[in-house]
Formats: structure tokens, C-alpha cells, sequence
């Protein structure tokens, strides 16, 4: 049996050499954080991380992955969504559908651990994931804030909770 390094665990698996890693996360270690969008690579919804890189895994072939190598998912990035991104993400209602969003915090963790003040210019460059929903100005802004700490009002957004919503 082939083994992965995946968020902290040694796993095994089988499947044929050319299956995408995303496959093998999902249908086979029960992963489904990562998700399936284009399956070209373009959307960035099955991003993880590969040694620390942002990786899109739909088009991965799992052979080129070696034991060694320690996969991180959205499930390992923390088990309780207390990852700074994470928490930035749900306090400014960065998802609206939310599908493609753990590809999108996986990117933007990968970009604030490189650069942890990111410019705009190192957003755009790393933030290649696409949103359906348009939410592109939250993922900025919630990016900002982790850079700066954490302050959700330094984000500029007029986001209000209402007492008794689910949000």
C-alpha cells in the first residue's frame, strides 16, 4: 500500500498512479474540506498544502506525492477554526456559498505564513482562487486583518450581526 504524510497522520491508501491527489483526499481518507471545482486547476477549490506551497490537487497525480511529504488540508490547518484566516474569514462573512472558500484560506494561509504583511500586489499575485460569488473585497480585507492582528474594524467593512442570527 502507498502512504501519504497527510495533516500530521501517515495514511494508506491504494489507487492507480495517475489518480489526482484530490481523489484519493476525498473518496479514500475521507478529506471532503478540499472540494472539486474545474478539475483543470484554474479554480483553486481543492488547494492544499504541500510542504508549506499551495498546491491544486485536482489534477496532482497522487505518485508524485512521497511519503515525505506532509499534505496539510483544510480539516489540519486547525481542528477548531481557530486559524487566524479562519477566524478573520467567518468575522468579516467572507463565504457566501462557501464552496470554494477552503481553497481560498488555504491560499491565503500559504501567502500570510511567506509574507506576513502582505501588498496588494503579493494579494493579487497569491489569490488566484476563483469565487462565484464575487466575494473577492472580504478575502482582501480578511487577509488585511490577519496581517494587522487580527482587528476585524480595520477591515472598513460595515458588517453587523444581528442578535440571533446563525452568521
Amino acid at each position: 500500500m502507498a502512504k501519504l504524510n497527510v495533516n500530521g497522520t501517515v495514511r494508506e491508501f491504494e489507487a492507480e498512479d495517475d489518480t489526482p491527489l484530490l481523489w484519493v483526499l476525498r473518496e479514500q481518507l475521507g478529506l471532503t474540506g478540499t472540494k472539486y471545482g474545474c478539475g483543470i486547476a484554474q479554480c483553486g477549490a481543492c488547494t492544499v498544502h504541500i510542504d508549506g506551497e499551495p498546491t491544486r490537487t485536482c489534477v496532482r497525480p497522487v505518485s508524485t506525492v512521497t511519503a515525505a511529504q506532509k499534505i496539510v488540508t483544510i480539516e489540519g490547518l486547525s481542528k477548531d477554526g481557530s486559524h487566524p484566516v479562519q477566524k478573520a474569514w467567518a468575522a468579516l462573512d467572507v463565504p457566501q456559498c462557501g464552496f470554494c472558500q477552503s481553497g481560498m484560506i488555504m491560499a491565503a494561509a500559504a501567502l500570510l505564513k511567506q509574507k506576513p504583511k502582505p501588498t496588494d500586489a503579493d494579494i493579487d499575485s497569491a489569490m488566484t482562487n476563483i469565487c462565484r460569488c464575487g466575494t473577492y473585497n472580504r478575502v482582501r480585507a480578511a487577509i488585511k486583518v490577519v496581517a494587522k492582528g487580527g482587528d476585524v474594524k480595520s477591515a472598513g467593512l460595515a458588517i453587523e450581526r444581528i442578535a440571533g442570527s446563525k452568521a
